[in-house]
């Protein structure tokens, strides 16, 4: 990690020091079925929509067995909602059948699941079993990674591999939740709040939207 980094780790720490993972959930399954429902949908929309999903279904194996237009009434208002019902239908059905009814703990066998995809399955080995298999990059990680001058590029494979490099593996799960906050609560996409930033000596793009 060069001087730079650690001077933003370390000033990202002393804002945001207990960063962590914003959708509410008691255990890997509930994780895992309200990344998928994260998908184009804020995480606070997700946490009104998820209480009624999980007293109904409470496992994959019962969610499994879920009629689909019953799945997609309750997720109707996080958008997509008969995409996202049936990849909550078909994830469960997959870790009955061929997990024995637990969430996976490799980023190989989370991406087998209907609606899982490499950022889905970062947050759930992150937050749910504390894996740094990578670096989640949502909307918020992706623009703030570039601001911040860890990456030319925009798609989000080729920024997590950016983030992979110049971070230490110990801080992966960390930072991207730090990175998060700090998108929502200052460096909004429309009017980044320069004037307010920590990091606004370390920042190359100050003042730029």
């Amino acid at each position: 990690m060069d001087k730079k980094t650690s001077e933003l780790v370390k000033v990202l720490k002393a804002a945001y020091p207990r960063a962590d993972c914003s959708l509410a959930h008691r255990n890997p399954f509930e994780l895992l079925m309200a990344t998928i429902l994260s998908a184009q949908c804020t995480d606070e929309r997700v946490n009104k929509v998820t209480p009624a999903l999980f007293r109904k279904y409470p496992g994959p194996a019962e969610l499994a067995k879920a009629p689909l237009a019953g799945l997609e009434k309750l997720v109707h208002s996080t958008g997509f909602y008969k995409s996202k019902a049936l990849s909550l239908k078909e994830a469960s059905k997959a870790i009955t059948e061929n997990f024995g009814g637990k969430v996976p703990r490799s980023m190989e066998e989370l991406r087998t699941l209907r609606g899982v995809a490499r950022k889905t399955a970062n947050v759930v080995l992150g937050s749910a079993y504390g894996i740094a298999a990578g670096v989640v990059v949502d909307t918020h990680v992706k623009r703030l990674a570039f601001r911040l001058g860890f990456t030319r590029h925009t798609d989000p494979e080729k920024v997590e591999q950016d983030l992979m490099k110049a971070l230490p593996k110990e801080e992966w799960i960390w930072f991207a939740h730090a990175l998060v906050l700090h998108g929502r609560a200052v460096c909004a996409a429309r009017k980044p709040l320069c004037g307010e930033c920590p990091l606004g000596r370390l920042c190359p793009r100050k003042g730029v939207k």
